[in-house]
């Protein structure tokens, strides 16, 4: 089963730059992921994220209301 990511946030600088720290880490470990921008609120309020930007990985919020750093998202994706 393919991995997927969604980057939880309206389009701010740091959601774009959670996005890239997410397509760096999976560069940097050779994992294969679908990596999805999720914009509409009422999306990201399902999943109970009060601060952007957030990650989630297959399905389960693994961080919010900062910009994971690259390091941080590799120890996610294990």
């Amino acid at each position: 089963m393919q991995m997927k990511i969604e980057i939880l946030g309206t389009g701010c600088s740091n959601c774009k730059r959670l996005e890239e720290n997410t397509k760096k880490a999976l560069e940097e470990t050779g994992k294969k992921a679908e990596v999805v921008k999720v914009t509409e609120i009422d999306k990201i309020v399902e999943y109970g994220v009060m601060s952007t930007p957030a990650i989630v990985i297959n399905g389960k919020v693994k961080s919010h209301g900062k910009v994971a750093s690259v390091g941080e998202i590799k120890e996610m994706l294990k």
